[in-house]
């Protein structure tokens, strides 16, 4: 059987009575609709910027990513170089005696 029809309201009017999960996707859906409107905004001014202001943050950003890369590098080598020393290894230990 199919429900019952809903009246029809506009927005001006009181909403029906709407059960909890409805107005959660409602609520959900408003805050995709504000999410969207900043992205506009922020695509706006990204659209409006000089190409040489975004080339400038992306080096920015390519400096910042380099140096992170570096930095874990870095402690890579350390955690091998420490695990080397632990088990007694060292890598050029056994070289010395070997020789």
């Amino acid at each position: 059987m199919d429900p019952p029809p809903r009246p029809q309201s506009s927005l001006l009017t009181s909403p029906p009575e709407l059960t909890p999960l409805e107005q959660e996707v409602l609520e959900e859906y408003e805050r995709l609709a504000e999410n969207m409107k900043k992205l506009a905004t922020h695509l706006d001014n990204l659209a409006s910027a000089p190409a040489s202001d975004i080339l400038d943050g992306l080096r920015e950003l390519e400096r910042k990513t380099s140096l992170v890369f570096t930095l874990l590098k870095a402690s890579v080598y350390s955690i091998v170089l420490q695990q080397e020393i632990d088990w007694g290894g060292g890598g050029g230990g056994h070289r010395e005696q070997e020789d």
